[in-house]
């Protein structure tokens, strides 16, 4: 109820004062209106809820993503100076210095289209309509060689593309799984520790 409050205060542009019922128990804020959650509530899950109606492919894309983005991230989502790098990096999640794109490390379709929808063009946020950002995600997943470029994405497939390195994410089943132990965290050394080096210079050290 405190944040739905607090959010409700910085959305309150669109809706008067006595369209408001005061909460009763923090005395703070106001309870959201339909209208206001519904601006802020734009996130998209990985099963698809939350895609907005649209539609849009890589060719149609590409000529946007060349006004719009590539000065950041360059014409084939190569990135530019240290601006992220969009494609690329496949079969490289095992080297030393793997190259985490969208193709390459990214489990869910979803993600790029919910970031580019609420975060993108940088500094000009959220001023995409939702078939601009079908045709932006068309065509960074094209140029990872995910989709056609002539697929029409839309609200009722996007969350059915499959990205390459889903199967390698998974729940985090340690409380449960067999392996799992408690930590130790008193008397866990049977023997004494014992200091073989100091670091003085760096003043770390414990005298005792």
């Amino acid at each position: 109820m405190g944040l739905t409050g607090l959010f409700a205060i910085g959305l309150a542009t669109a809706v008067s004062a006595q369209d408001y019922q005061r909460p009763s128990v923090s005395g703070i804020g106001a309870v959201a209106q339909p209208e206001q959650i519904a601006a802020w509530d734009i996130d998209v899950r990985p099963d698809g809820l939350g895609l907005p109606v649209g539609k849009g492919t890589a060719e149609e894309g590409e000529e946007l993503f060349a006004d719009r983005c590539a000065q950041c991230h360059g014409d084939f989502g190569e990135g530019v100076d240290r601006w992220p790098v969009l494609t690329g990096g496949h079969d490289s999640l095992t080297e030393d210095r793997p190259e985490k794109t969208v193709g390459s490390y990214w489990p869910y379709s979803s993600t790029l289209f919910d970031y580019i929808n609420r975060a993108m063009p940088y500094g000009d946020a959220k001023t995409l309509t939702p078939d601009e950002v079908y045709a932006l995600s068309a065509y960074i997943l094209a140029e990872n060689e995910i989709v056609e470029r002539d697929q029409e994405l839309n609200q009722d497939n996007f969350a059915q593309i499959e990205m390459p390195n889903r199967a390698n994410f998974f729940a985090d089943d340690r409380a449960v799984s067999e392996a799992y132990t408690e930590r130790c965290m008193s008397n866990c050394k049977a023997e004494a520790v014992n200091i073989v080096s100091a670091a003085p210079e760096l003043d770390v050290t414990p005298e005792e």
